[in-house]
Parts: C-alpha cells; sequence; structure tokens
C-alpha cells in the first residue's frame, strides 16, 4: 500500500500553481494536466477554446506524514482568487476556473470545510464569495497536459506566473498540520 495521496487543484494558469506545490515539503511529485471536462485526450489548443469543458489542473502527489491535505488546501485557497468566476487576472475562460476534485470522500468534506472557512476571512475582508467548483473526482479522467507544460517554470524561471491573489491569508486558527 503506497504511503502518497493524490489531490487535484484548478487554479486558473497551471504553471504558478504547480510551482507553488512542488514547492512544499512533503510534496512528492507535481504534474499538470487537463480534467472536469468531457473530451478524452485532450490538447492545450483545444482546452483554451472552451469547447472541451477541462479545467487546467496541478495533480500534486503527497506524503501524509510529511504535509497534510488541510495544508495543501490552504495553498490552494491563498494562491488564486477563488472569487473570480472562469479568471485569474488577465487569463479569461473556464479552463481557468477554480476547482478541487477530490479523490476520497475524506478528502472532499475537508475541501468543503476549508471553503467555508476561507469564505468566513474573505467575507470579514469585504470580499466576494467564492464560486470554485468543489467536487469528487470518481468519474473524472486526469489527462496529462503536453511535455512542455511539464515543470514549465522550472525550464523557464522568467516564465508566466499568471496567478491573482485575494490577499486575504487563510485563518491561522483553523491550520492543522
Amino acid at each position: 500500500m503506497s504511503s502518497h495521496e493524490s489531490a487535484f487543484f484548478a487554479t486558473g494558469c497551471f504553471w504558478g500553481a504547480e510551482r507553488r506545490f512542488w514547492q512544499l515539503t512533503g510534496v512528492t511529485e507535481t504534474s499538470v494536466g487537463y480534467m472536469g471536462g468531457h473530451t478524452a485526450n485532450p490538447s492545450y489548443e483545444a482546452v483554451c477554446t472552451g469547447s472541451t469543458g477541462h479545467a487546467e489542473i496541478s495533480k500534486v502527489t503527497f506524503d501524509p506524514s510529511l504535509i497534510s491535505y488541510q495544508r495543501l488546501l490552504e495553498e490552494f485557497w491563498t494562491m488564486h482568487d477563488p472569487t473570480s468566476y472562469h479568471r485569474q487576472g488577465n487569463d479569461i475562460g473556464s479552463q481557468y476556473r477554480s476547482a478541487i476534485y477530490a479523490t476520497n470522500s475524506e478528502h472532499l468534506a475537508q475541501a468543503l470545510a476549508s471553503a467555508a472557512t476561507y469564505q468566513s476571512a474573505l467575507t470579514a475582508a469585504g470580499m466576494a464569495e467564492i464560486c470554485s467548483e468543489i467536487i469528487s473526482a470518481d468519474g473524472l479522467t486526469y489527462w496529462p497536459a503536453e511535455e512542455y507544460h511539464q515543470k514549465y517554470l522550472a525550464k523557464n524561471p522568467n516564465g508566466y506566473d499568471c496567478h491573482s491573489s485575494t490577499g486575504v491569508p487563510y485563518p491561522k486558527a483553523a491550520h492543522v498540520q
């Protein structure tokens, strides 16, 4: 039995999200791809048309003895603007939506609870409602993106990192490691 678990997060463009996750201690592997749509084997060009229904996804493989799913959720909420519908900064379209595709019922419950916690912080800061899609990954296929997208910002350190944060931190009292 593997001691590693997987998580799927959509935060807009997948390049910056992948880098944020790969820098966390306990994350053992990252990759980027497409998920949540209806087209098999989608290409980047097809996903960008919005016709596939897929979001740009970061797949995060992690060792739960070193980093909790909760910590990954906290990174997810604060690395992008989950109140922007189908948009992050200048990137506009359904492929840039905010989403969590949970791999088990415990992760789904944690993701929903973390959304409520973060929404409280956003509301206190006078911000809009979270519009992130939070669903089970059951029945969804993760399609790896083309090789040139994998670890893009390691290959291109000054490349485009398109994230638009709300600037609102995740509540410290809620942090559980």
